[in-house]
């Protein structure tokens, strides 16, 4: 065994004693260990046992410290599906994600079938201006071939120094040349909301995730709305919010946009082992529709702070929820930096919503059962709305087109 290997084991033996230790209180006090120390004892020297064997006879070579590395994130993956260990890349894409900007190129992608495929380029980017195209297939970034290496190892290829050029490689189609796109990278702001008029007098806002910019994104889009309509003599008569397929995000922006459309009342709570992961969040006066009527679309891909906004505004009975019932996550993590640029995302609490229900591995279930379709809404952000293919919108176009013609009716 080498020595750099010996002193990992060394130190894994003398972290978990010390934290043992440290917990244990009275410990040293005794002539005999407890049976908390000895236990610490027994699971440092077989991780060590383990470790050893692995460097020793694994059929490949490992290198050291992806070796301690695998053990860390093992040992934090199975506390949960949702807690996870993060080297220093994939704590820099959260961060990114949490920020909803990075510099790069402007193309949103995905893996398909073992191949890198442009789901689509930012409006305004790089990628945007130079042509790639939503379906393009990316071989190459510069010399890195993506045939060879994982989705997010390409991502990061594409990022970079603002400034900095990168060539993008494609193919497109049936086509058998090569696109080459040159590109100069710059800093892209991801957006997380969209809007769109509908037709007599309603809006439609969905949002992709829950980042840092979103609510302030939200309270701008249904601004531009209302202001759209008013241009054209008319006014906005409702809203629909479109959550489907939104795996959630930051929690704090599912509150603030919660609150957007609440003038009282609990919001979310949370309860877990520290003081810091109980607590209650509640709406603040003010709604920015003034009561105008609202619609929320879920689906079975509406996760985590989707859910947060979809049980309050449900429960507060500020809005009709259609669609399909949640995912139903109901657990909130919390990302926590350790050294080297490295963090943890550790579940920390237990949301429940203002009825005090808790909708982990249940769910949300609408107020209005409307099985969707596969293709809506789709992937892209920018996607086209399709009035008669998606049965889901179709149904909340009605409901608001009945609540306008019956306040219209009224004296």
């Amino acid at each position: 065994m080498s020595l750099k290997t010996r002193g990992i084991l060394v130190l894994v033996i003398g972290t978990i004693l010390g934290l043992s230790l440290s917990l244990g209180g009275g410990i040293l006090a005794s002539h005999e260990p407890s049976d908390a120390a000895r236990l610490s004892w027994q699971q440092a020297r077989l991780l060590a046992e383990v470790m050893a064997r692995v460097k020793q006879d694994y059929v490949e070579p490992i290198d050291d410290d992806a070796l301690f590395d695998s053990a860390v994130r093992g040992m934090v993956a199975d506390l949960d599906a949702h807690s996870q260990f993060l080297d220093a890349a994939e704590y820099k894409d959260v961060r990114i994600s949490a920020s909803g900007s990075y510099s790069g190129v402007g193309l949103e992608v995905s893996s398909e079938g073992g191949r890198v495929q442009v789901i689509t380029p930012i409006d305004g980017t790089p990628a945007y201006r130079a042509g790639i195209r939503s379906g393009d297939i990316i071989v190459a970034i510069d010399d890195y071939s993506v045939h060879q290496h994982g989705l997010q190892e390409t991502i990061g290829k594409m990022r970079g120094r603002p400034g900095s050029r990168v060539s993008v490689s494609v193919l497109r189609g049936g086509d058998a040349e090569l696109l080459v796109f040159n590109l100069r990278r710059e800093h892209i702001r991801v957006v997380s909301v969209r809007h769109e008029m509908l037709e007599p007098s309603l809006g439609y806002v969905r949002i992709s995730q829950f980042s840092d910019n979103t609510a302030a994104e939200l309270d701008t889009a249904i601004d531009e709305l209302a202001t759209s309509y008013a241009e054209h003599g008319d006014y906005l008569s409702g809203l629909v919010l479109d959550l489907r397929n939104n795996p959630g995000g930051i929690l704090d922006a599912a509150i603030d946009v919660s609150d957007l459309f609440l003038t009282q009342g609990i919001i979310v709570t949370a309860a877990g082992r520290t003081a810091d992961a109980r607590f209650t969040r509640e709406a603040t006066p003010g709604d920015i529709l003034d009561g105008l009527p609202l619609v929320v679309l879920v689906n079975g891909g509406s996760a985590s702070a989707s859910e947060i906004v979809a049980g309050a505004l449900q429960d507060h009975h500020r809005a009709l929820v259609v669609g399909t019932t949640t995912f139903g996550k109901g657990l909130v993590q919390t990302v926590m930096p350790l050294s080297g640029g490295r963090a943890i995302k550790l579940t920390t609490s237990r949301y429940f919503t203002p009825s005090g229900d808790s909708i982990h591995e249940v769910g949300i279930e609408p107020d209005i059962l409307v099985d969707g379709t596969g293709r809506h809404p789709g992937r892209s952000l920018t996607a086209v709305l399709d009035r008669e293919g998606d049965p889901q919108l179709a149904e909340a176009i009605e409901l608001l087109d009945d609540y306008r013609i019956m306040q219209s009716r009224a004296p």
